[in-house]
This record gives C-alpha cells, structure tokens and sequence, in this order.
C-alpha cells in the first residue's frame, strides 16, 4: 500500500503525519470515503464537491482545485493498482501551534489512502441485521450542521460502542428532539406502503451519495421517496428498513430495540434496490 500525502507517496508504515497537525490534535479537517468498482471510482465528483463544501462550510482551503484533486485521487488508485475497493480521502487544517486557533496552521494537508473495507460479514446482507436506538444523541444541526463530513467523529463512535455492547453491528441515532436522525455512518430507510422516507436533513442527516443513488433507483422503479420526521414508532412499524452508505452500501434490517420489522427478513423492496445497486455500480 502506498498513501498520498501533499502530492508524494509513501509505503503504509513510512505514511505519518505531525503530532502537531490540527486534525489529529482537534480533529480540525473533512474526509470522504469513496468506493472502486470495477476499475471506477464511484462518483468520483459528487465525493469531492461535497469534500470541497465541507471545507468551505468551516473555512478550510484546501491547496488543490477540484480537479486537481480528482487527479489525485485517480493517481493514487493507479499506483495501488487497485480494481475493487475503498478510499478515504482527508484533508487536515494542517501543522500548528498547541491550542484550537486554526490561525497558526499555514497549509492545510491531503492525505489519500486506497485499500479495502467490509462494514458487515456477507450473511447479514442475505439475512439482515438487528440495530438499537443509541442513547447518545445526534449532534444539533443548529450546532454542527451534518452536511459537513468533519474529523470529529466522537458522538458517533459512543453510539457505535453502545451498538457493540448490545451485541449489535449498528445503533440509529436521535436528535435532541426524539426525530431519527441517522446510524453512526449510514443512513436509514424505512418502507411504509411501498414508498421510501427517510429523516430529513434538519433532523441531522447527512446528505450522503448512496442514499442519493437510491433514491435515483427508486424513482427508475417508479418508488416514490420522501424525506420526512421519522419516530422510533415510525421505524418499529414499518414495512422494510435498510441503512446505505459507501462502505455499507445496502443493507437490511430486520430487527430494532427487539422489534421485528415486517417478516423479519428482507422486504422486497430492499432486495430490490440492492440488486439494481449492484448492477448499476
């Protein structure tokens, strides 16, 4: 493996970065997460006009253009020679002094790793999977508005760790308010009268690139889809449920805090979408 890092490439265990680099110290930076298929970077420019959003959303100048960047990250998939996989793209506010002022950070740094990832074993996206509601609440979009893709993933990984100790690969979270918002890294779908919703962006939900290809899928299918405010009892009484995301891509639940969803089993809906998933990726 060998990861881009400011426009040179290092062998995995030479790839470092300063201990005074502002995303490791604060978690100041944006990342995405792209998948390869097939020799393709999957929506290679939706991925980076979000990074670059999320950039201008806190600030952030990133020393490449969009294209140059595109370049970049093509470039780094070559030189891995990699046909199937999975890319994480950072970008930090860069070296800087000790305390949270971003003033001291001159350049900011990109960093691009190519490898591969598997979220959930092959049976659960035959079977499904069970998820709980996490206790740990979302982060308030009037606080952090979850269009931005930041470093700072803590909130998240203390709902994953409640998931883990409930035995369960994923939790759903929910705003301060009760409305779902979103898994700790994907989205979530419920089937109600063979029609999709899912919670809408002020709810805390991020805008992500699978949940917008399903939704093209849906409507291919004459699905219609709807963002809405959706209830834990929104979710217990519904049809069919599934998480997406880039490294989910789609998956089924059947189970959530005990409550069987709909069979029990995969709904024709999601098998559905999954199929036309992986045909069109």
């Amino acid at each position: 493996m060998k990861v881009y890092i400011d426009g040179k490439f290092y062998k995995k265990e030479e790839a470092a970065v300063s201990v005074f680099d502002h995303g490791l110290l604060y978690g100041d930076g944006v990342f995405e997460g792209i998948r390869i298929y097939r020799d393709r970077v999957f929506k290679l420019k939706e991925h980076v006009a979000r990074l670059y959003r999320s950039a201008q959303a806190i600030l952030l100048k990133i020393p490449l253009g969009e294209e140059e960047m595109e370049r970049a990250i093509q470039e780094t998939v070559s030189v891995n020679n990699k046909k199937d996989g999975y890319i994480r793209v950072l970008v930090t506010r860069g070296d800087g002094e000790l305390g949270i002022d971003p003033s001291s950070c001159q350049r900011a740094k990109v960093i691009i790793i190519v490898g591969d990832i598997q979220l959930y074993p092959q049976e659960y996206y035959e079977n499904g999977i069970e998820i709980v509601t996490a206790a740990s609440r979302r982060i308030p979009s009037d606080c952090l508005d979850p269009r931005v893709k930041s470093l700072n993933y803590l909130n998240n990984i203390l709902a994953k760790l409640e998931a883990k100790q409930a035995g369960c690969l994923e939790a759903v979270m929910l705003n301060k308010e009760g409305f779902v918002s979103e898994c700790t890294g994907d989205n979530i779908f419920i089937v109600r009268k063979g029609e999709l919703y899912m919670p809408a962006p002020h709810h805390g939900a991020l805008d992500g690139i699978t949940m917008g290809t399903v939704v093209e899928l849906a409507a291919a299918f004459d699905i219609k889809s709807h963002q809405a405010s959706l209830t834990r009892y929104d979710l217990y009484t519904s049809e069919e449920c599934f998480l997406t995301g880039t490294g989910a891509e789609i998956i089924p639940v059947i189970r959530i805090d005990g409550r069987t969803i709909g069979s029990g089993k995969p709904g024709t809906t999601t098998k559905r979408l999954i199929k036309a998933f992986h045909e069109f990726t």
